[in-house]
């Protein structure tokens, strides 16, 4: 790992959608909605994803794809990028975790890290 990798944070936070959801069908739905931030000296673009998303059953599923909602957002230095997505899960409880591929202003790539959130309906885990 770069220094690099150090320069990106990333903070999550995770609401459920009780109108999309259906429990009877063990549908459902969360969204997520993040923060890129830029600690670097250099502007970084967001290149891909690698997510993994893991259900109550233990059941997990790889995601990977170019860039964030359509984009491949550059992030200058001292800047940061929002957006919020979705995921469905056929369990009350999951969590979600993986990795961002950037690309620094220099052509150097590196990853960073998306820490592990949890997905739950209200009052799941209390």
């Amino acid at each position: 790992m770069s220094h690099l990798d150090d320069s990106i944070e990333v903070d999550v936070i995770s609401e459920y959608l009780a109108d999309q959801s259906v429990p009877d069908e063990q549908r459902y739905v969360f969204a997520y909605h993040i923060r890129i931030l830029n600690h670097g000296d250099q502007a970084a673009t967001l290149r891909s994803r690698h997510w993994f998303i893991a259900n109550g059953n233990a059941d997990v599923q790889e995601v990977n794809g170019e860039g964030v909602v359509g984009e491949q957002p550059t992030i200058e230095p001292g800047g940061n990028f929002d957006y919020s997505s979705g995921a469905v899960l056929a369990t009350q409880v999951g969590s979600m975790r993986g990795y961002y591929v950037m690309e620094a202003a220099d052509g150097t790539l590196f990853h960073a890290t998306i820490p592990v959130f949890t997905l739950a309906i209200p009052h799941a885990l209390n």
